[in-house]
Parts: structure tokens; C-alpha cells; sequence
């Protein structure tokens, strides 16, 4: 008694040919088309979260953090260093309150748009590293506006500083072909995602003579192009 018929056997022989060649044959590979240079700009997008340094303000706002999207475009000075520009934009709405009976007297939007000169340190040191561990920091103006419903609007600028600290992950490897497509058509190099903290402090004077800082730290994540 046998398991397979001789013509099943038979007509399983040239699927067991195929197989057999198939396994001897060259097996195409998509290869990474390599860059000409080194990338010289880079440009990031992100977003997430900001927590204000400003005290009670989760009485006003009903949280203890609004969101913040932002972005910057740097020249790198050398592979591993990076000198740019960036520019943010951080906004809430809550509740404006009478100072003496503590009644809300309306609503009041409050807006924050940060804007830096900056130095980032990437620890980089081969164009197929995959994790990069980045630090930076530089000089910061920030712009706020602060309107408050039947009370007007109180809107100017102070100067501060802020640093930066950061991981980026490579995302060329993922898809091949994708990162083959955006060197060729776009020039970009490497495409990476990145989490990022920041801390900014930009102090003003309250009219009661008090120090305000307007700034606070942010936790954000984006997309980093290198060209």
C-alpha cells in the first residue's frame, strides 16, 4: 500500500523541478541607491504637547498642557553639526477670571509663537546608522497674544533661551523603494522620525512688577528630511 497514487507523484514532479531550480537561481535584491554627497539640509515638521510654566494654569485652561506644531530648516556646518532656524506655534482657549471674586468674566484665547537660532549636536558617524541620539539649544524670541472676551488685547514680545534634546530613527530601511524614490525625485538623503524634548524660558514683567516666564518644556514628535 502506498500514500500517493504514481500519477499524483507524477504530476508533482515538475513542481518539485521548480522548486529545486528556484532555490539554485539568483534572487533579486532592491538595492539602496547610494547618494552622490552627504546631505548638507535638513528640515523637520512636529508636534505634541506643551506644559506652560505659568502657575494655575490648569484653573484657567482645564489642563495642565495645549499642543504646540512646529518646524525648522538647519545647514549642517559638518555631518554631525547643524546650525537653523525655528519657529513654532502654541495655543489654548479657557476662562478669563474677575481678580477679587474669582468669577469668570468670559473667555480668553492665548497664543505663543516661539522663534530660534540654534545649534544641535547629532552623535552620527555612518550614513547606515540607524539610531542617533541629538542635543542643541540657542537663542529664543517669543511672541504672545493674549485676548480676553469684552477686555481687549494684550499682545508683545521678550527674548529667552531654549534647549533641546532628542532620538531620531532611520526609516530607510522600512521601505526601500520609497527611499529610493525621494532621493531620485526630491534629493532627500534619509528620512528619519524623531522624539524630541524642549525646555524654552522667556520671562516678562506682570504689572504688579512680577517675573513671568512664558515659557515651559514640550514633548514633541515629527518627520526629519535630510537633503
Amino acid at each position: 500500500m502506498t500514500l500517493f497514487p504514481r500519477a499524483s507523484l507524477a504530476s508533482l514532479l515538475p513542481v518539485v523541478l521548480l522548486l529545486v531550480l528556484t532555490a539554485f537561481l539568483p534572487c533579486p535584491v532592491l538595492a539602496a541607491v547610494e547618494p552622490e554627497e552627504p546631505p548638507r539640509w535638513s528640515l523637520d515638521v512636529k508636534g505634541g504637547y506643551f506644559y506652560p510654566e505659568i502657575q494655575n494654569w490648569e484653573t484657567y485652561y482645564g489642563k495642565d498642557k495645549t499642543w504646540q506644531i512646529g518646524g525648522s530648516l538647519a545647514y549642517k556646518v559638518l555631518r554631525q553639526v547643524d546650525i537653523g532656524l525655528e519657529g513654532g506655534i502654541i495655543k489654548d482657549r479657557g476662562q478669563a477670571y474677575a481678580p477679587v471674586n474669582g468669577i469668570v468674566t468670559g473667555s480668553v484665547d492665548y497664543e505663543l509663537y516661539p522663534a530660534s537660532v540654534f545649534i544641535v549636536l547629532r552623535g552620527i558617524f555612518s550614513e547606515d546608522q540607524w539610531l542617533v541620539p541629538y542635543i542643541g539649544g540657542g537663542f529664543t524670541r517669543m511672541f504672545y497674544r493674549e485676548k480676553i472676551e469684552d477686555q481687549g488685547t494684550v499682545k508683545g514680545s521678550t527674548d529667552g533661551y531654549y534647549g533641546k534634546a532628542g532620538i531620531q530613527l532611520q526609516l530607510d530601511g522600512a521601505d526601500r523603494s520609497a527611499a529610493n524614490n525621494l532621493y531620485l525625485n526630491y534629493g532627500i538623503n534619509h528620512t528619519w522620525f524623531f522624539f524630541e524634548a524642549q525646555r524654552i524660558t522667556a520671562k516678562i514683567n506682570d504689572n504688579d512688577g512680577n517675573q513671568v516666564d512664558l515659557g515651559g518644556t514640550s514633548y514633541l514628535w515629527g518627520l526629519l528630511f535630510e537633503f
